[in-house]
């Protein structure tokens, strides 16, 4: 018999205590970024663009996300994956949905186990991951 105990999913507040503070790390260092939250099935808890925000940051910032969430893996450790020769160098079309290896993407763990994703698009690559990676600091 399994004695394995429920992992608390991430709710609506944590998606946007997540999404808040990784614009206020981003607004801190004078760029403008999207956010994206996902849960551990893919389904968006939270978005926020904002308005001087290139529109494509939202895509971006989904697909981010999602990558991190379907390779439980941040993104930027994934760049290197996807190159001729790599290890997941077809993976990207092998997916329903592309993926994107540009950093910014990071999952989520709570109790060792994977409850979802954030995505931040709009800055430097390695500026939206320190975004993400504050943001999920904050939510510890």
């Amino acid at each position: 018999m399994s004695t394995t105990s429920a992992v608390t999913p991430l709710t609506t507040q944590d998606a946007d205590l997540l999404v808040a503070t990784a614009h206020r790390a981003a607004e801190a260092a004078g760029v403008t970024v999207s956010v994206t939250v996902l849960d551990a099935g893919g389904h968006l808890l939270a978005f926020r663009r904002d308005d001087r925000a290139v529109l494509i940051s939202g895509e971006t910032s989904t697909r981010k996300a999602y990558t991190a969430l379907q390779l439980n893996a941040p993104t930027a450790d994934l760049v290197e994956a996807v190159q001729p020769g790599g290890p997941f160098h077809t993976l990207p079309t092998a997916l329903d949905r592309p993926l994107l290896f540009i950093a910014g993407g990071v999952p989520i763990h709570r109790d060792g186990r994977l409850v979802g994703a954030i995505g931040v698009g709009g800055g430097a690559p390695e500026q939206d991951h320190q975004f993400a990676t504050a943001a999920i600091e904050a939510l510890a």
